[in-house]
């Protein structure tokens, strides 16, 4: 699964490496979590447009919003066959920005976080899913992390990965035009391991409430 990220690039920054449109400032977050409202980009026929939706995908047939807490992330293997995810993937993608996230290793009776992230530092997209949910008045849009197999790097703490986009597959992914599932499930594929690094972080990232630069400095490599 994908339970914590981080996104603490500046926002100038990431509206030139995506391409989207956003009017607000961006707070760093080193610790987001399920729950939260984060980050996202979609295509609304005219470009790439950037909100903020709350984590945890919310069906629009659900009479409960507290669903979402639930729903976090999708699996890729059989998002176009789960109820809370199929039409999302034929109408409703988007991008999960981020630059880096969070897993969890055991280690004898305590479980030691790692960070992962890109080499090169940069941020990249994780492949998301959104819905519109309106009941009893209240309305609240919200989304979710595709996950995947691990590739040589993440399969050692975890065996489950968020999906990360390669750049030149955006444009496939938000085309809303596209919605035959097997296509874009093509898409939902481990990343390429050369690219990343992993290491180990203080178990402070543990609780959502703390936050700080200091919980994505490395204890030592993995």
């Amino acid at each position: 699964m994908c339970g914590r990220f981080s996104l603490f690039e500046d926002i100038g920054t990431l509206k030139e490496q995506f391409g989207f449109e956003y009017p607000d400032d961006l707070d760093a977050r080193y610790n987001i979590a399920p729950g939260q409202d984060i980050l996202t980009v979609f295509d609304n026929g005219e470009g790439r447009i950037g909100t903020r939706m709350r984590w945890g995908l919310i069906p629009f047939w659900a009479d409960d919003e507290k669903i979402g807490y639930r729903m976090i992330n999708a699996r890729a293997e059989t998002v176009d066959e789960k109820a809370s995810f199929k039409h999302a993937l034929k109408q409703r993608r988007c991008l999960i920005l981020a630059d880096g996230f969070y897993e969890w290793k055991k280690d004898g009776k305590q479980k030691q976080p790692y960070r992962f992230g890109m080499k090169n530092k940069k941020p990249f997209a994780l492949a998301g899913l959104w819905e519109n949910w309106n009941k009893n008045g209240k309305e609240i849009t919200s989304c979710t992390i595709i996950t995947t197999s691990p590739n040589e790097v993440t399969e050692k703490v975890h065996d489950r990965m968020p999906v990360i986009l390669p750049e030149d597959k955006l444009d496939i992914w938000l085309d809303s035009s596209i919605a035959q599932p097997q296509k874009l499930k093509q898409l939902l594929l481990p990343f390429d391991a050369d690219a990343m690094e992993a290491y180990r972080v203080s178990t402070e990232i543990n609780s959502a409430k703390n936050e700080g630069r200091e919980l994505i400095a490395p204890i030592n490599s993995l």
